[in-house]
């Protein structure tokens, strides 16, 4: 089941949907929340298939995580910390603010409360989405959200080519069914739109999958570019990386998990105290629009 929270700036009013196109729900979530009593008008509603899956990139080892329990019950408690450090957070906004137009309609899964988009520039739709509607609801950047656990159910209420742009900041390595998020993340995206998945080497290690768990670094980004070559129709992965230093860089690709005090602050999500390497893997829904070719700059 999925939840549906407005943004509490944006309060609950016909003016809402209708003067403000621009804040308005999708018409797939209008449609949901309209229908959530009429079965047969929801199942016809939901009868679009997502991006096709061509392989299974991780077995069923690989996807288990050393804390079996819910994820809900584990993110029950708001978090108001963030998972990576300054650096981190700084590369990855200006990565947003190359490749993200104004004009855009972003998802921001697995988000929280904040969502690291520049603060200068205002969205056309930010939609985000999250397991703690609490953390969500602080995020300022935020149109409005919804709550749902994609590792019990990985299907998105919301119309085929909706989005300009999917992001998946430091959370990747919780998806348990990843080809089939991946898979609904192809069919939400518009033609040309972007997908960007960044992340570092920081985990809450007991709810990470074990491919992840296990891995380093490198493994860890051709894990990501496996998830999106797994989906027909994404194009080549492009990968960028901003590391530490060459010792703190190869302390760093042992992983959270490798360092005698960084596994326990792993199981906390919280940051071992040096810079934090920098990776997003980015792929488009069937080409890349030809004037970013223009537009970005430095992160090659």
């Amino acid at each position: 089941m999925m939840n549906i929270r407005l943004n509490p700036k944006f309060p609950m009013s016909t003016s809402i949907f209708n003067s403000k196109p621009n804040k308005t729900l999708p018409s797939k979530l209008k449609s949901t929340l309209s229908s959530e009593n009429n079965p047969t008008e929801q199942s016809s509603s939901s009868s679009s298939s997502a991006g096709k899956i061509k392989r299974l990139v991780l077995s069923q080892e690989e996807r288990t995580k050393i804390n079996p329990y819910s994820d809900r019950d584990f993110y029950a408690y708001p978090r108001f910390v963030t998972h990576v450090d300054d650096g981190f957070i700084s590369t990855l906004t200006d990565l947003y603010r190359e490749r993200l137009k104004p004009e855009f309609e972003i998802l921001d899964l697995m988000s929280s409360w904040v969502s690291h988009l520049p603060k200068e520039v205002k969205y056309k739709r930010v939609v985000g989405h999250g397991l703690n509607a609490e953390e969500l609801s602080k995020n300022p950047q935020l149109d409005y959200f919804f709550v749902k656990d994609l590792n019990e159910d990985q299907k998105f209420e919301m119309e085929d080519s909706s989005f300009d742009a999917v992001l998946c900041t430091v959370s990747v390595q919780y998806l348990q069914q990843p080809e089939k998020v991946f898979a609904e993340v192809f069919r939400v995206l518009k033609p040309g739109g972007v997908f960007i998945v960044s992340f570092s080497n920081r985990m809450f290690y007991e709810k990470a999958v074990s491919a992840w768990r296990d891995g380093i670094e490198y493994s860890r980004v051709q894990l990501v570019k496996q998830y999106f070559q797994s989906v027909e129709g994404f194009t080549e992965a492009e990968v960028i990386k901003k590391t530490p230093g060459a010792s703190a860089s190869a302390e760093a690709s042992q992983g959270d998990n490798k360092l005698p005090f960084g596994w326990s602050l792993g199981l906390l999500g919280l940051a071992a105290p040096s810079s934090d390497p920098f990776y997003a893997v980015i792929a488009y829904r069937n080409f890349k629009p030809l004037d970013l070719t223009k537009r970005i700059k430095g992160f090659m």
